[in-house]
């Protein structure tokens, strides 16, 4: 309410509007115009209107405002009698962003004000004597004729996402270029995602200056998630809120705030898309995957059975494993052209493999290869393709894979963590360090992203950094105790630092886990790291008194 009022009350001193006192949410106003009053009113409702498009629904303020030409009781500051109880009333009749005002200021303003009047008829409005006749700004909904609502345009088989024009709140027309620039450039941004349908700028900037409903617009549009926003400049700051909603429920799913200095407004303005881009495409996959698990599995489609795999996928257990290949094989009979398919089975069967600690790549390359085939488009399939290849030692193909992705894709999370493996495994740990930081940076509430962790892990063991390397390591313990891929590291680390009695602790922890594949995971890393590299590993293993 606060923030409202800071935003209105100086519309309402330009209309010579007079503040006599505020009864809880409500504001009583006096002025000498009756002009005035009814053009401030109409103000503070678009004002309003202007301010609610970029707030979260529980947080949008709606008015109702009446309005009566009558005389009042003068009491030092206050003002009393039927002239303000008639307001009261016609304020009480009047709809949420609606105006009412009675038939004596009506005969004031007609002709004078370019507005549209709808005559309600007489009203009886509580402790009033006779009824009265009351106009209502703008058409009565009970007048207009009705019409057939538009028809609801069916979702993408992938999510979807329509960018609509970001509020300026700043109370400050130049500031209206900054508002819609930010609301183009995360659009273009997000339209960078394959795996994203995004809603062009003519069709979501229809909807600039109004008070809309998210269903409303997801209907229209036919898309499942919309993002709206708000700028407001004071001074030398500026401050950019963010909301993404799921239209179909009204539920939010991501929101922030971002507070910035206006020294060069160009690089604000990409400094902030980046970061509602990067932020707004985890936060959808993230909400995708819970709508699908919500659903009976006899009900889903190919595009749903994905995600419904990359759910357990992402939980690392052995069964969950199995099931994620089930789901991603049954997307593929589904849809044999869905790239998303063959590239989530890839990943699955090669996740399946390391965990036997083998060195047989089953028909994972064929898979990614074949997403890619169908899609050349698909920066993830193109990442995941370069995994693949990187397991086969491959790294010239891994890198020109993860390159094309990044060129479509440039935030591409995944694809800065197959770079960052490949630049590992190939001789460069600092280099890797530095992508897969970004790719952290980029996606950081990914539950694959502990594997990112892993590796960074792996790039500190790699350069020498050994107490680094143990940190991190526990960081992925901590997180998935059950993933036996961590704990050689951890031990040959342990080992180079000389903490044995540690090592043999850990050693044992892994053995309980996996029994055998400590040993067979040690001896097949050897077809994705260099020859120095696993000697590295083994002589810190040995010095941790491992006898493999």
């Amino acid at each position: 309410m606060r923030e409202h009022r800071a935003a209105a009350d100086p519309l309402i001193a330009h209309h010579g509007g007079r503040i006599v006192k505020t009864t809880g949410d409500g504001v009583l106003i006096e002025f000498g115009s009756v002009v005035g009053a009814v053009q401030c009113a109409v103000g503070l409702q678009k004002l309003t209107a202007e301010r609610n498009a970029g707030s979260p629904s529980d947080r949008r303020m709606e008015w109702r405002i009446g309005i009566h030409l009558g005389d009042v009781l003068v009491e030092g500051e206050d003002i009393l009698g039927d002239g303000v109880n008639i307001a009261a009333r016609l304020e009480g009749i009047a709809e949420p962003g609606g105006i009412c005002i009675s038939e004596d200021a009506f005969r004031q303003v007609r002709g004078k004000i370019e507005a549209e009047f709808t005559d309600i008829g007489e009203q009886s409005l509580k402790n009033i004597a006779r009824p009265l006749r009351v106009y209502r700004i703008g058409s009565s909904p009970a007048l207009e004729q009705p019409t057939d609502p538009p028809t609801a345009l069916p979702l993408p088989d992938k999510p979807s996402i329509a960018v609509l024009s970001f509020a300026n709140m700043s109370g400050d027309p130049e500031q209206e270029y900054f508002a819609d620039g930010i609301a183009e450039d995360i659009i273009t941004a997000l339209s960078r995602y394959p795996s994203l349908f995004v809603i062009a700028r003519n069709s979501s900037f229809t909807y600039k200056g109004r008070a809309v409903d998210v269903k409303q617009v997801g209907r229209e549009l036919g898309v499942r998630y919309a993002l709206e926003g708000s700028v407001r400049k004071a001074a030398n700051r500026v401050r950019v809120t963010a909301q993404l909603v799921e239209a179909e429920t009204g539920n939010h799913v991501w929101a922030s705030r971002y507070d910035r200095n206006l020294d060069d407004i160009f690089a604000l303005q990409d400094e902030i898309t980046e970061a509602v881009a990067i932020a707004v495409a985890p936060a959808i996959a993230g909400a995708e995957q819970r709508r699908t698990v919500r659903k009976p599995p006899s009900s889903l489609d190919a595009w749903g059975a994905y995600q419904r795999g990359l759910w357990h996928l992402g939980k690392f257990g052995t069964e969950d494993n199995a099931l994620a290949q089930g789901f991603f094989q049954r997307a593929i009979d589904l849809d044999p052209n869905f790239a998303g398919g063959y590239a989530g089975l890839a990943i699955a069967k090669r996740g399946r493999v390391q965990r036997r600690g083998l060195l047989e790549q089953d028909d994972v390359v064929e898979l990614a290869h074949q997403a890619v085939l169908l899609d050349p488009n698909d920066a993830e399939a193109r990442a995941r393709l370069g995994f693949m290849l990187l397991g086969q030692g491959d790294y010239e193909g891994a890198l020109a894979e993860v390159e094309t992705a990044l060129a479509i894709s440039p935030n591409l999370a995944s694809a800065h963590a197959v770079l960052g493996q490949t630049l590992l495994c190939s001789g460069h740990p600092k280099e890797g360090r530095v992508a897969l930081e970004r790719s952290l940076r980029l996606d950081p509430r990914d539950p694959m992203a502990q594997l990112n962790v892993l590796n960074v892990a792996i790039s500190y063991f790699l350069s020498g950094e050994y107490d680094a390397a143990i940190e991190a390591a526990r960081r992925v313990i901590r997180a998935y105790p059950d993933y036996p891929m961590t704990y050689p590291w951890l031990v040959a680390a342990l080992g180079h630092t000389g903490r044995t009695d540690e090592a043999k602790h850990v050693f044992q922890k892994a053995t309980l886990i996996a029994d055998g594949a400590f040993g067979l995971y040690v001896r097949s890393r050897a077809p994705w790291h260099r020859a120095e590299d696993l000697d590295q590993m083994i002589e810190g293993l040995r010095k941790a008194g491992w006898q493999g």
